[in-house]
């Protein structure tokens, strides 16, 4: 048997929109169950992510402390950001945010992993790339503003993230599955045997 997650979309009688947000919305689908009932689903429509495991020349990752309102927290986080344009190229927003957040560019990018943060509740997507080959970026730095106005930066060794993960110390949904894809990559076939930066994405389709 192939593990593999694959489509599959069960009959909807019925959509509203009660909330639309800025940048998100909430939807309530009544769905038809295998038993033929039907039943109201609420999920929360995302546009999408990308997130950036950003790593230097000295095994160390570029990370950031942000404040998260609804967590009531300041989480470690790796560089990432929605993707605000329908269609848009998940590389480009990558490179976008990791200049902006961190001011810094990769010159290798591919694929780390492709996720669902909470495919229970949301519909949110994140793709998280791997980028190396760091420089300072040049120009002058993005105007941060709201929680970003108070955002520390840090490069930590990839071994005090891990342990930091299986601690339970450090939470972020990026961060972790990032952090960890890494080191797996690295015990399986490699990182230069990860997929390209621009393999295709059919929870976010994108004109390459």
């Amino acid at each position: 048997m192939t593990i593999k997650d694959t489509p599959e979309e069960w009959e909807i009688r019925a959509t509203d929109t009660p909330f639309v947000g800025n940048k998100t919305s909430v939807r309530t689908d009544d769905v038809v169950m295998p038993d033929g009932t039907v039943v109201h689903r609420d999920y929360q429509v995302h546009p999408g992510s990308v997130a950036v495991l950003a790593l230097d020349d000295q095994d160390r990752v570029v990370v950031l402390r942000q404040y998260r309102h609804p967590v009531r927290q300041k989480l470690w986080e790796i560089p990432a950001g929605l993707l605000d344009v329908p269609g848009e190229n998940p590389l480009h927003a990558a490179q976008r945010e990791l200049y902006e957040e961190a001011h810094v560019k990769a010159e290798d990018w591919r694929v780390l992993t492709d996720v669902y943060t909470t495919p229970g509740g949301c519909d949110e997507a994140v793709r998280i790339f791997l980028a190396r080959g760091l420089s300072e970026a040049e120009g002058e730095r993005f105007q941060v503003e709201d929680e970003e106005a108070d955002m520390e930066l840090a490069r930590v060794p990839v071994d005090e993230l891990v342990r930091g993960v299986l601690a339970g110390d450090l939470h972020n949904n990026c961060l972790v599955v990032g952090v960890l894809s890494l080191v797996a990559a690295r015990t399986g076939d490699g990182l230069d045997a990860l997929r390209p930066a621009l393999a295709p994405w059919p929870a976010r389709p994108f004109e390459a």
